[in-house]
């Protein structure tokens, strides 16, 4: 049976429209309108296109979302965040870390469709801190580690959310004129970004955030860690569950409705 795209259809349905409809119903401005829906599905499905053909490359390479490997295991243990951008209340009884990777389709993909219901559901109602580790992957990602330094830049400027949003929504525009674009969009001082980025101020947190994730078992990304907050200090962790890979929103509900449950338990 042969298969018609979408926009070939509707580009026969242009054809009818006009060759077959009321003169009346003819105008330029609906033809115009109908051409411009047409050009904007076929830009839509080459954009799909490339964004499945870039999933195919990172599969076929080895880089599916975060896969286990010998020796990546998790073991529960106590952390401290150390200074570090969160959302949602820093006495939140449940601590979410992502190591993740700006560039990759997978974090996207997370970033997008999960995060802002755990943002919802739990942050904004006290119930969970959301902590970003950096965690580029640059074999396969060349531009992943400047888009980690981009984002922490901006965080020295106190918009650190701001442009991991910005970073995620726009994952194609990674070259330096991109970042600087998102800064500046952001109302941040370009100039102090700049500086900022020759730096390399923020070099060795990269480092330090990609040594703990692999301690704790992280192989790829996206990867979480969850555990209860220590109610004695704030900074200080007892990571006990791990999530590997981009994983549906039931997991993430699953294993902190848990840490809440134990939580509670813990104050009776």
């Amino acid at each position: 049976m042969v298969k018609y795209s979408r926009t070939l259809l509707w580009s026969v349905a242009i054809a009818c429209f006009v060759f077959a409809g009321p003169a009346s119903a003819r105008t330029s401005d609906e033809i115009k309108a109908l051409k411009e829906e047409v050009a904007a599905m076929r830009e839509g499905q080459e954009k799909m296109q490339k964004d499945l053909d870039e999933i195919k490359k990172l599969i076929q390479q080895g880089a599916r979302p975060a896969p286990a490997r010998a020796g990546s295991t998790f073991t529960p243990k106590t952390i401290e965040l150390g200074s570090v951008s969160s959302r949602g209340d820093e006495d939140a009884p449940v601590t979410l870390i992502e190591y993740s990777d700006y560039d990759c389709p997978f974090c996207k993909r997370h970033a997008e469709t999960v995060m802002p219901a755990l943002i919802e559901d739990y942050v904004n109602t006290g119930k969970l801190r959301f902590i970003m580790r950096e965690y580029p992957i640059d074999r396969l990602h060349p531009r992943a580690t400047a888009a980690s330094e981009a984002v922490l830049c901006a965080g020295d400027q106190g918009d650190y959310w701001g442009m991991h949003d910005a970073m995620f929504a726009n994952q194609k525009a990674n070259t330096d004129d991109d970042f600087r674009n998102m800064v500046a969009d952001l109302g941040l001082d370009v100039d102090a970004y700049n500086a900022c980025m020759e730096s390399d101020k923020f070099a060795q947190q990269i480092s330090s955030d990609i040594a703990e994730g692999q301690g704790l078992g992280v192989s790829g990304t996206p990867s979480f860690v969850v555990g209860l907050t220590d109610p004695e200090d704030s900074n200080k962790v007892n990571l006990t569950k791990f999530i590997r890979g981009a994983q549906p929103l039931p997991s993430f509900k699953a294993a902190i409705d848990e840490l809440l449950k134990t939580a509670e338990m813990e104050k009776k």
